[in-house]
């Protein structure tokens, strides 16, 4: 497996300290996977896996790392393990990320999703050492407007429930400390921030979400719940958000080695990482692709008193297309195949899921080499 994929993002993961926030979560833990794959020194900080099962206990990841248990929404354990582990890269996706949870737990969404990014920012900007910082938000940050057209990066934060909001303040907090700490050309630090849309994939154990919540109604043998059918969201494998990210990491790492103060600063700054248009799907597309996969049914659940979630929203990524030269891999027909696919396979040998997830990686890494994308030498 390493020795097919340690070769990408120009290589600057091997041999490299990176501290991963959130590694016991569903993205958390791929691409944990993935840095390790790549020859990075991995840490990670973040709760207990949230859920039962957890791909990051599927994944053996606690004897493969440096783990340790503690919580962004208190600054001391941040700046405990910033200071032990001396990272050279941070991807902080340590988050409460449910929509539905943040309303009926308000307090608890802003502490997390808004204190634990101030938390791991000033515990940076404190340790005053070099360091790469990837802060990952989502789509929902922005103020929706239920647009046809995608959202840019210098349209407005907002956000209608806690959730969203929550993050939206987040990407004005990581602005500000950019803005106050990090600017100069000279500063140690480099600070992105990245948001994509709804990422699905094999091994999200999360309730209210979709796509696993129809694998365990497929797998009790129920027809799946579907509460809003005509919902459009913007549909991508989770390997398609961590390519970006990883390319956003390198890209500003390579260009402060480099001195290249201009690209630095273009860099400096919010990108959205989404699929290509065609993925942007009703989720009664999603549910019907499912179920090409794995035959079952599905019922439609709408409950006139459900809390508010946008029906509309997509991203534009012109500007990770044109500055980090990133774009999509997997188109929706393949996303779904290969997120149902792990499912199936886990199902059928439970002992087989860091094999399946590492296929996979193999999998993306190997198309996006036939695509001739940049990140992939």
């Amino acid at each position: 497996m390493e020795s097919l994929v340690v070769t990408v993002f120009g290589d600057h993961y091997r041999g490299r300290r990176v501290l991963v926030t959130g590694h016991t979560g569903f993205k958390g833990a791929w691409l944990t996977e993935w840095l390790l794959a790549l020859g990075a020194e991995v840490t990670g900080l973040a709760l207990p896996p949230p859920t039962q099962p957890a791909l990051f206990d599927q994944l053996g990841l606690a004897r493969r790392i440096a783990h340790h248990e503690g919580d962004v929404g208190e600054l001391a354990p941040v700046r405990r393990v910033i200071a032990e582990a001396a990272p050279e890269f941070i991807f902080h996706l340590a988050a409460q990320p449910l929509v539905r949870r943040s309303y009926a737990e308000p307090v608890a969404t802003y502490r997390a999703n808004v204190m634990g990014t101030v938390h791991l920012l000033e515990a940076a900007r404190l340790a005053g050492r070099p360091c790469t910082i990837v802060c990952i938000t989502t789509d929902k940050a922005y103020e929706n407007r239920e647009w046809l057209h995608g959202y840019r990066e210098e349209d407005p934060m907002g956000g209608h429930d806690p959730y969203s909001s929550s993050k939206g303040a987040a990407e004005l907090a990581i602005s500000a400390y950019r803005r106050s700490y990090f600017s100069s050309p000279s500063s140690l630090i480099r600070v992105a921030s990245a948001r994509a849309g709804n990422v699905i994939g094999g091994g999200d154990w999360a309730a209210d979400r979709i796509v696993p919540d129809s694998i365990r109604s497929l797998l009790a043998g129920q027809p799946i719940a579907v509460r809003n059918a005509l919902s459009t969201r913007p549909w991508q494998h989770v390997l398609e958000p961590l390519s970006g990210y990883l390319s956003l990491g390198a890209q500003l790492a390579a260009a402060a080695r480099s001195g290249e103060a201009d690209r630095l600063g273009r860099l400096h700054g919010a990108f959205n990482f989404g699929p290509a248009l065609a993925s942007n799907r009703p989720v009664g597309e999603l549910v019907t692709e499912i179920l090409r996969h794995w035959p079952g049914q599905w019922e439609d659940r709408r409950d006139q008193g459900a809390v508010h979630e946008a029906s509309l929203l997509n991203l534009a990524t012109d500007k990770a297309h044109h500055l980090l030269a990133w774009r999509p891999v997997w188109d929706f027909a393949t996303t779904i195949g290969h997120t149902v696919r792990w499912y199936r396979d886990q199902k059928a040998d439970p002992a087989r899921a860091a094999e399946l997830t590492q296929a996979q990686i193999r999998a993306y890494t190997e198309h996006a080499l036939a695509l001739g994308l940049c990140w992939t030498r």
